[in-house]
């Protein structure tokens, strides 16, 4: 089986992408997750840059990884600068990595244009930096930044820096579609002649500005690279990297390549979720392989064939990568969605018992109320269960009371919930403020209820949506709330449906608690 290095870079590439700030210890914890899963590399970021990957680089020298390589990025030597008095060339020297990631320029343009130097200098450049380096002990990888498009517009000169790093003592040679303009078609066909020219093992480090980073990455792997380059979850610059829990399964599953060891695998969308968790990101559902919609069924006939012989709608078996089938319950779905998530709580309920009648009735007039519990699945469970009498009554609502408030110049707002439960023969009453009634209503119900049910504390929402179901009653509409929730490792969502915003909240809410206390209880 051939082997394909994976060099992930969602601590330094992924760090370029908008709305993603780590904090130092968000970038441990994912460092440590990418080494669990059997990540080969790991570029952790540019020492250069900040103070906080050179402390990156420091701490994780004190609890080594256990399986990956770290690597740390830098440039080539500044035109005109000895490598020795380089401040970058110094701080990347300074990270302590067996492993350094040293890109140059190999489109004429940018050198002649962004360096301000000459195409002779620009080799020297390369040769010196990665020289030193090599001749320090370092393995070095050479990113042959904007490499497709150089080798575009002079051929020539773009394999002359490949060649000039591969005599200078680098390990790898890594072609970069950094502007993500490429197609796949045209990077295998480059990587062919790369290849006929450099005797270095070559790498692919493609962006996704066209959508085919997936592609690119793959093609340029069976064109003969032997490292993909990207970040777990897809985000970068501008339209984000190569998707790595998209390439490391279909490579491995559909082309026999080796990227992680086999046994790791199913840990992939527990990896995605958790990392997804740590940079604040939300996968998007239709995520290849990882997302909560990647093998999910709402069409009568494709849930009944899924359950009839699974390859007959899905492409791999979702547990070969660690996800799960969901068959959504809908009006479209039909009976077979609803019998299996039951099954799935009691095997002994047959489609002619009298409680899977009951049940689907009971689904079907919520909906015509405004309920949609195809997104739904977590409120679903809590109402099977409840109607198995498989659930306990974990708390009971005794009151709840909402105060909006505005001042005058109607910038501060404020809003105060105040809640009153009781768990057993003892009540709580708790109060709190929040930038919204529904933020302030959920905090006073974890409030109240962490005092009962520690665990609640890793809950939050990560999502809240609001539709309205019947826009000709104006203000008395009846709305449908839907609320994602976390605990840092799974990812539920809850509905509720009311012509009051704030009860149909309440009723999101009240699931997305009794569902985490459920599965706690189930885990114990």
């Amino acid at each position: 089986m051939r082997q394909i290095e994976i060099l992930d870079s969602s601590l330094r590439d992924g760090a370029q992408a908008e709305g993603i700030f780590y904090s130092l210890e968000d970038k441990l914890r994912i460092a440590y997750a990418l080494d669990h899963i059997g990540i080969r590399y790991i570029e952790a970021g540019n020492p250069a840059s900040n103070p906080k990957d050179m402390e990156l680089f420091r701490r994780i020298a004190e609890h080594p990884l256990q399986q990956a390589n770290l690597v740390a990025f830098g440039a080539t030597r500044k035109p005109g600068v000895q490598v020795q008095e380089d401040a970058g060339c110094a701080a990347l020297m300074g990270a302590g990595t067996e492993y350094v990631s040293i890109f140059g320029k190999s489109w004429d343009l940018h050198v002649a244009q962004v360096l301000k130097t000459s195409l002779a200098e620009n080799l020297q450049m390369i040769r010196e930096t990665i020289s030193y380096f090599s001749d320090a002990g370092k393995k070095v990888f050479f990113d042959a930044e904007h490499f497709f498009d150089g080798y575009r517009n002079n051929p020539s000169y773009a394999i002359q820096t490949v060649l000039a790093a591969e005599q200078a003592g680098a390990v790898r040679i890594i072609l970069c579609d950094t502007n993500g303009g490429s197609f796949p078609q045209e990077i295998a066909a480059v990587v062919e002649a790369v290849k006929k020219a450099c005797h270095v093992p070559l790498g692919i480090h493609c962006h996704n500005d066209m959508d085919c980073a997936v592609a690119a990455s793959i093609m340029a792997v069976e064109a003969g690279c032997e490292q993909v380059q990207g970040t777990f979850l897809g985000y970068g610059e501008r339209c984000g990297n190569a998707n790595l829990s998209a390439i490391i399964p279909t490579l491995q599953l559909k082309k026999k390549y080796q990227c992680i060891p086999s046994t790791l695998l199913p840990e992939l969308t527990h990896t995605a979720r958790y990392i997804a968790e740590v940079a604040n990101y939300m996968i998007p559902p239709a995520s290849p392989y990882v997302g909560k919609s990647a093998f999910s069924h709402k069409g009568g006939m494709h849930v009944d064939g899924v359950q009839k012989l699974q390859r007959s709608f899905e492409h791999i078996d979702p547990e070969t990568v660690g996800n799960r089938r969901n068959l959504l319950v809908s009006e479209m779905a039909g009976r077979t969605a609803i019998l299996n998530r039951i099954t799935r709580i009691d095997p002994s309920v047959t489609k002619f018992s009298p409680v899977t009648e009951k049940i689907i009735s009971q689904i079907k007039e919520m909906e015509y109320h405004g309920y949609q519990f195809e997104s739904a699945l977590a409120s679903v469970d809590v109402l099977i269960q409840k109607e198995l009498g498989r659930m306990k009554e974990y708390f009971t609502l005794r009151h709840f009371k909402i105060i909006g408030e505005q001042n005058e110049d109607g910038i501060d707002r404020l809003a105060s919930a105040l809640v009153k439960i009781r768990v057993g023969d003892r009540e709580e009453i708790t109060a709190a403020e929040g930038a919204g009634p529904v933020h302030a209503l959920d905090r006073a119900l974890r409030k109240a209820l962490e005092v009962f049910y520690p665990s609640l504390a890793k809950v939050r929402l990560i999502d809240y949506k609001v539709r309205v179901m019947t826009p000709e009653d104006a203000t008395a509409a009846t709305v449908r709330v839907l609320i994602e929730s976390t605990d840092g490792e799974n990812v539920w969502t809850t509905v509720g449906a009311s012509p009051d915003i704030i009860e149909a909240s309440w009723k999101a809410l009240v699931d997305s608690m009794e569902y985490k206390l459920l599965k706690d209880e189930q885990n114990a």
